[in-house]
């Protein structure tokens, strides 16, 4: 019993992780179709903004969860207003120049931090005993986060009106602005909205994995990887691939170790949109958002 709610835990908190890693990249990419490379950079400067932060005296709680998306979620705003706004409806162009985006912030970030130094801060809460066994108090709370996330951002987009708009404007641009409705503010606060959340993310993992410059890297497979696999629906599609995906990585990594965890989850997701090329809620919850 003790066993089977250990390797529980751990599949959910890998759950939990690609829905904090993919949220952001989901509400740019599956919401405004923005190809966004640099969506694991502003992974990496929200994990930066707590680590200086809490360097300096900050409270980490504060920093992870206030700090890191107001700062990353103003870098967001800045890129959009300056970079993304020209290339709307021209994929391959905001493609190429998330691309050099990503390149430029790596090589800021590497000029001030150094290229080869992970920074790393210790993870709050302390451990949880399963019987024999141990988890950590820290990837408890990220589980909570990630529920509470989704939560959020579901009622957001259903609840108010500014989801309403949003989604208006995403749907029918044109017609949105015939309303009224200033679809440049839209776009900017979209895009905004969906940079913060990944700040929050990299904020929140950071206490796990370290920051490094190139740590981007890492993440933005995995983002894509999840959100296509999703298909169209953004919390529908980001929820049950990180489900299904999470639960493929969770298990092999467990009996095999994170290596072949890797492998198994790029394998899954291949079988997954070979059968469905649409992706999981472009074959199921077709109506979901």
């Amino acid at each position: 019993m003790d066993f089977a709610l250990a390797l529980g835990l751990q599949i959910i908190a890998g759950i939990a992780n690609l829905v904090l890693i993919s949220l952001g990249l989901a509400i740019i990419f599956g919401m405004m179709r923005v190809i966004n490379l640099a969506h694991g950079e502003f992974l990496m400067l929200g994990g930066y903004t707590v680590v200086v932060a809490t360097n300096n005296g900050v409270n980490i709680w504060f920093a992870m969860l206030i700090l890191a998306p107001l700062v990353v979620g103003i870098i967001g705003v800045v890129v959009e207003r300056t970079l993304i706004r020209w290339l709307y409806g021209r994929m391959v162009d905001t493609l190429l120049a998330t691309w050099g985006l990503s390149l430029l912030l790596i090589g800021l970030v590497t000029s001030i931090f150094g290229a080869s130094t992970t920074t790393t801060i210790s993870p709050p809460l302390g451990v949880v005993e399963i019987g024999e066994y141990t988890s950590s108090g820290y990837e408890l709370f990220l589980i909570a986060v990630a529920i509470v996330l989704l939560i959020m951002v579901y009622a957001a987009l259903r609840l108010t009106r500014l989801g309403l708009i949003a989604r208006g404007t995403m749907q029918n641009a044109e017609m949105a602005s015939a309303l009224g409705v200033s679809t440049s503010r839209i776009y900017m606060l979209s895009f905004g909205i969906g940079a913060a959340v990944s700040g929050l993310a990299g904020g929140l993992l950071a206490p796990l994995t370290g920051v490094l410059p190139t740590i981007g890297a890492t993440y933005i497979a995995k983002a894509f990887i999840t959100v296509i696999s999703g298909g169209a629906a953004i919390l529908a599609g980001t929820a049950s691939a990180s489900i299904f995906l999470g639960g493929v990585n969770g298990i092999f990594a467990f009996w095999t170790g994170p290596t072949f965890g890797e492998v198994a989850l790029l394998l899954a997701a291949i079988v997954l949109l070979r059968l469905m090329p649409r992706g999981i809620t472009g074959s199921i919850f077709r109506k979901s958002l």
